[in-house]
C-alpha cells in the first residue's frame, strides 16, 4: 500500500486525528449510529478484524486507519488485528527461486475458514469478487435495509463497483475510495486560441484537443498530453489506455495469444501516432527542451518540481489522482514565496471514455472494502464496525485526508477554499474487477508476466519505425503462443530461450488490465 510508506511521517497525525474526532464523536450524534454504551463493566468482546497484507511494523498504522477510532469509544471491545500473509515469516528466509510463493487468496480463505475465523476482513474489488462467488462473505443488503443505514449519501460509482463485484448484491462498504481525473493547464489551452476539455469527452475528442494545444520545438516545445506528469512509457501506456476496454492479451486458458486483432491494432496505433507527432513527450524530448523551459525556469535555475512537466509548464493534460492536488498546492504556494518557480493555473474534468464503455474509467480503486466473514463468531459487532466506520460523522474525519477521498458525497468538497470541478473524480463507473480465474492462472503460472516482456520492445521497434503496428503485434502473437506452451509445461521455473525474470502486472497510470476472459 502506497499510503504505509507515509506511515513514519503520519504515525503522530493519525493518532492525534483518532484521538481528536473520538472526542468530538462521543459527544456527537455518532452514539445514534453504534451500539456501545462506553460501560467498562459491560461483558467483554473480541472483534477480529483481517487483512490480506500485514507485518509487526505496519499494524500500528492499520489500527490508527481503520480500527483506533472505534475502540476508544467501544471499551469493552477489543479488537485483534489477523493478516492472511505476515510478511514477518518470509523477511529473514533465504530467497529460494523454485520455491513456491503462497497463494495470497487461499491464505485469505484459511484465515476466513479457520479454527478462530476473522469477523471482518477488509479487501480490495479483486478479492470482493472471488469471496463472495465463493459463498464466504454475508450479504449486507438486508441488514442495511434493516438496520436502515443511509447509503443514499454514498457516490454511485462506488456503489456500483461494489455491486459489479458481489454479481449485483452489497456484500461490502468501503469509507474510501481512490480516482483519478483529467487535469488541464488554463494558460496553454487560451495562449493556442483552443477550448479547454470539458466532462464527458470521449477519447477522440481529448486526442483531437492534444494535437490542437501541442506547439513550439526543442526547449519552448508544449506538449499536449500524458498519461501522467512525468514520462511515460508508450507499451504500459497502451495497457493504461485500453484498460476500460478489457482486452485479452490471451484466452481464459491461457494457451493461445487474442493480440493480432483489429481492437489492438487501434491501440497501439493511437499511442504510438501520439508518441511520434511529439504530443506525448519521450525522455528524449525532454532532455531535448533543455530543462523545464517555457514556464520562466532556466535549466540551471532551482525547481524543487523539476521533472513535473505539467507544474512545469510543458504539459496541457494529464491524468492525475487526487492526491496530485495537494503537490499543486504546494507549488501555488511555493510560487508566491519565490516568484522564479513555476505556477500552473489547472482544472480537472472527467478522464475520457470510449464510445464502446462510455461511463468507465477515471482509475477508480476500491481498496477498503469491510465485510462480514459468513463464519464470523461476532457478527453484531462485525456490522457496528462497518457501520461505524461507514458513517458520516466519521466521513467528516476522512474528507482531511489529502490522498484518498470519502465515499459519501455529502463530505466530498474542494481542498482548503480552493475551486475545481471535485465531481470529476466520481462521476465514472470503475473498470470491473479481473475474472477471478485469470487471478488464478497468474498464480498458479507466475512465469506467464513474461509474456508482456515480448512485448515492450516490439513497441519500442514500432516508435522507431523499424516495424509496423500490424507486424509487431503478429510476431507477439507467434512468439506469445509459444511462450505459453513453455509456461504450461513449465508454470514456476527458468524457461529456455526466454531472457529475464518475471514483471510485474502494473502500469504507469496503475490501470487494471484484462488478460483473458
Amino acid at each position: 500500500m502506497e499510503k504505509i510508506a507515509m506511515r513514519s511521517k503520519g504515525k503522530m497525525v493519525l493518532k492525534a486525528s483518532a484521538l481528536a474526532v473520538t472526542a468530538g464523536l462521543m459527544a456527537s450524534s455518532l452514539a445514534a449510529c453504534s451500539k456501545g454504551d462506553g460501560n467498562s463493566d459491560a461483558e467483554r468482546h473480541v472483534l477480529r478484524v483481517g487483512f490480506l497484507y500485514s507485518n509487526s511494523d505496519n499494524e500500528q498504522y492499520l489500527r490508527q486507519q481503520f480500527t483506533d477510532g472505534y475502540e476508544l469509544l467501544h471499551p469493552n471491545i477489543d479488537i485483534e488485528i489477523v493478516s492472511a500473509i505476515n510478511y514477518d515469516d518470509q523477511r529473514y528466509e533465504e530467497p529460494d527461486p523454485n520455491k513456491k510463493q503462497p497463494d495470497p487468496y487461499e491464505k485469505l480463505k484459511d484465515m476466513l475458514n479457520g479454527k478462530n475465523p476473522v469477523d471482518v476482513v477488509v479487501v480490495d474489488s479483486g478479492n470482493l469478487k472471488r469471496l463472495a462467488q465463493d459463498n464466504m462473505l454475508t450479504k449486507l443488503d438486508t441488514i442495511i435495509q434493516d438496520k436502515e443505514f443511509d447509503i443514499d449519501d454514498f457516490v454511485p460509482s462506488v456503489i456500483d463497483g461494489i455491486k459489479d463485484a458481489g454479481d449485483g448484491s452489497i456484500y461490502a462498504l468501503t469509507p474510501t475510495f481512490s480516482s483519478s481525473a483529467l487535469y488541464y493547464n488554463k494558460k496553454l489551452f487560451t495562449d493556442a486560441g483552443v477550448e479547454p476539455p470539458k466532462d464527458g469527452m470521449q477519447w477522440p475528442d481529448i486526442i483531437n484537443l492534444a494535437k490542437r494545444v501541442a506547439k513550439g520545438e526543442g526547449k519552448e516545445r508544449k506538449f499536449g498530453f500524458s498519461f501522467n506528469r512525468y514520462v511515460g512509457d508508450p507499451f504500459w501506456d497502451s495497457q493504461t489506455y485500453s484498460a476500460p476496454l478489457q482486452l485479452k492479451i490471451f484466452d481464459n486458458k491461457a494457451e493461445k495469444m487474442t493480440v493480432d486483432t483489429p481492437q489492438w491494432k487501434k491501440v497501439w496505433t493511437d499511442i504510438a501516432d501520439l508518441y511520434q507527432a511529439k504530443i506525448i513527450p519521450t525522455q528524449e524530448d525532454v532532455n531535448n527542451g533543455g530543462g523545464m523551459g517555457g514556464g520562466g525556469i532556466k535549466k540551471e535555475a532551482f525547481n524543487p518540481f523539476q521533472g513535473d512537466l505539467f507544474i512545469s509548464g510543458r504539459l496541457a493534460m494529464t491524468i492525475g489522482g487526487y492526491d496530485y492536488i495537494s503537490e499543486l498546492s504546494k507549488a501555488k504556494d511555493a510560487a508566491v514565496k519565490n516568484t522564479k518557480l513555476p505556477n500552473v493555473d489547472w482544472d480537472v474534468v472527467t478522464v475520457p471514455t470510449f464510445a464502446e464503455v462510455p461511463d468507465v474509467g477515471g482509475n477508480i480503486y476500491l481498496n477498503n472494502l469491510m465485510a462480514i466473514n459468513a463464519k464470523a463468531q461476532n457478527s453484531e459487532d462485525a456490522w457496528d464496525f462497518i457501520q461505524f466506520n461507514n458513517s458520516k460523522e466519521w466521513a467528516k474525519l476522512k474528507s482531511r485526508s489529502t490522498y484518498e477521498m470519502v465515499s459519501r458525497k455529502s463530505f466530498l468538497k474542494p481542498k482548503d477554499g480552493m475551486d475545481y470541478n471535485i465531481a470529476a473524480f466520481y462521476t465514472l463507473k470503475p473498470v470491473p474487477a479481473q475474472d477471478p480465474a485469470i487471478d488464478k492462472l497468474y498464480q498458479d503460472r507466475p512465469n506467464l508476466y513474461q509474456v508482456q516482456q515480448i512485448a515492450q520492445p516490439l513497441f519500442q521497434e514500432v516508435m522507431q519505425k523499424k516495424k509496423s503496428v500490424e507486424q509487431a503485434l503478429k510476431e507477439w502473437q507467434t512468439k506469445g503462443d509459444v511462450l505459453l506452451q513453455k509456461i504450461k509445461e513449465n508454470p514456476n521455473g527458468p524457461l529456455d530461450g526466454v531472457g529475464g525474470g518475471p514483471i510485474g502486472v502494473g502500469n504507469a497510470g496503475g490501470a487494471a488490465v484484462n488478460y483473458g476472459g
